[in-house]
């Protein structure tokens, strides 16, 4: 059973200026050094109804239906993740792809099979962002599960078909 070591706050001063540095990388159009690893996320904040930023780890991806997984690993108490809940409308950058998408957070129990799947295709990672998320896991599946299910919510996001012109 994964247990919760420390709470985590949300990274400030330097440590925000250091996980903050890959959106500069996508504004100086340098995006595709990240690869299809990451992804620039960019949604509506809840009370200011600005733009907001946030560079996240691609935890998985379907080419059939064209969509990108996402794991939000300071929980439901991640701002990107609050404001994705209250507008799901979003724009995704994946390398020189740039796309409106639609976010959608995923049951607890969906969130914990990711979890374990992302784990079993990337373990020593997946051990390193428990820790770097304050949880103590025994390195199985069954633990992996139930930190994704009880602490790690993730989120599928599904490009939008946009509209031209000549669609209209």
């Amino acid at each position: 059973m994964p247990r919760k070591s420390k709470d985590l706050p949300s990274p400030a001063g330097l440590r925000r200026h250091v996980v903050r540095a890959p959106i500069h990388l996508y504004r100086w159009r340098l995006g595709w050094l990240l690869g299809r690893r990451f992804l620039l996320l960019t949604h509506t904040g809840r009370t200011t109804g600005r733009l907001r930023q946030v560079v996240l780890e691609v935890a998985g991806y379907d080419p059939r239906s064209d969509t990108y997984l996402v794991a939000s690993g300071f929980g439901a108490r991640a701002q990107w993740y609050r404001n994705i809940c209250r507008n799901p409308a979003v724009t995704i950058q994946v390398g020189r792809r740039r796309t409106p998408a639609v976010a959608s957070p995923l049951t607890s129990e969906a969130s914990g099979r990711a979890m374990a799947d992302y784990a079993s295709q990337h373990p020593r990672i997946a051990a390193k962002l428990m820790r770097i998320c304050g949880l103590e896991v025994n390195g199985t599946k069954d633990d992996f599960y139930l930190a994704g299910r009880d602490h790690v919510p993730f989120v599928r996001l599904t490009p939008t078909p946009t509209r031209t012109a000549a669609d209209s």
